[in-house]
């Protein structure tokens, strides 16, 4: 492959870049994710789609390469497995994505949390589930055994997607986040019985998004994820928008609810840890926005 070229193409800034086409993209990453692109040509391809952003083709062939080298996990009979990402954790307030998992698996819907996490200054989310009493798998089988008795799972990325993970860990010689990123909030190893939830940072991505999970007909919720991690702000609702098999449904609208801060809880391991158990043991309320979460997701696992 031509890196110089590609490069000459997509290195022209935000105005005057040109995209990949799809087949293109998809041979591109794959020889990323592979490590096969010498390290001067792989910085600047990096660096270049992040200022340009990547099209939705782009995405999508990154995706079907990305795909080619995901491990698969099984899923019990039932209902569909939730994938829930997570690559941040806790910094300002407490992190209640495994709220989301534990009420999900106390409903009988499988959950797999994915992820990783090298935030120096964030709180862990694998130290926060461990404390909740869910360990990282050390194997494939060991998670499908998990959920199939458990309802719930966790597994690393470079159990997953070596390649991906490789990728991700570049951020902390780059400075800066690339298009693995992204990519780690598609990533299917459930493929066929998976409801992936789909969590952006970034308005501009809801766009993008959305026309890369119609196109790949896919199952799955995408909404505004809070500081990074895969669950509605506990008192402002972001838009949960659904899809059945690529087909999008409004299934809550964005709204905000009053109530006590919970804000100003610690994100330390221990008090978010009680926190969440408080809440399981239905002494301290849920938040609406969580609760409406957990139902979109339900509905979405078991349609």
């Amino acid at each position: 492959m031509n890196y110089a070229s590609i490069i000459k193409e997509i290195g022209r800034g935000a105005k005057g870049a040109r995209s990949m086409p799809r087949e293109q993209a998809q041979e591109l990453f794959g020889l990323i994710l592979d490590g096969k692109v010498p390290d001067m040509e792989l910085g600047a391809i990096l660096m270049a789609l992040r200022i340009k952003g990547e099209t939705p083709d782009e995405l999508l062939g990154f995706l079907a390469a990305l795909d080619e080298r995901t491990r698969q996990v099984s899923v019990p009979a039932g209902p569909r497995c939730v994938l829930l990402p997570t690559y941040n954790g806790a910094r300002k307030q407490p992190n209640l994505m495994p709220l989301v998992a534990l009420l999900l698996a106390r409903e009988g819907v499988p959950v797999l949390v994915q992820g990783r996490h090298d935030f120096e200054s964030r709180v862990s989310p694998f130290d926060l589930l461990a404390a909740l009493g869910i360990d990282t798998e050390r194997s494939l089988p060991d998670a499908a055994a998990a959920l199939a008795d458990r309802h719930i799972a966790c597994l690393r990325l470079d159990m997953l997607a070596r390649g991906l993970d490789w990728l991700l860990g570049l951020r902390l010689t780059l400075g800066v986040r690339n298009s693995g990123h992204t990519l780690a909030k598609l990533l299917d190893p459930c493929r066929g019985r998976s409801v992936r939830v789909v969590a952006v940072t970034h308005p501009p991505y809801l766009e993008s998004m959305q026309t890369l999970l119609e196109a790949k007909q896919a199952t799955a919720l995408l909404m505004r994820g809070t500081e990074g991690e895969a669950y509605a702000a506990p008192r402002r609702r972001p838009r949960l928008l659904g899809f059945t098999q690529g087909i999008a449904e409004e299934i809550f609208a964005a709204a905000e609810f009053g109530g006590e801060e919970i804000e100003g809880e610690s994100c330390s391991v221990a008090e978010n840890a009680a926190l969440i158990r408080r809440m399981l043991a239905d002494e301290t309320p849920v938040p609406q926005p969580i609760l409406d979460q957990v139902a979109a997701l339900k509905a979405l696992a078991c349609n």
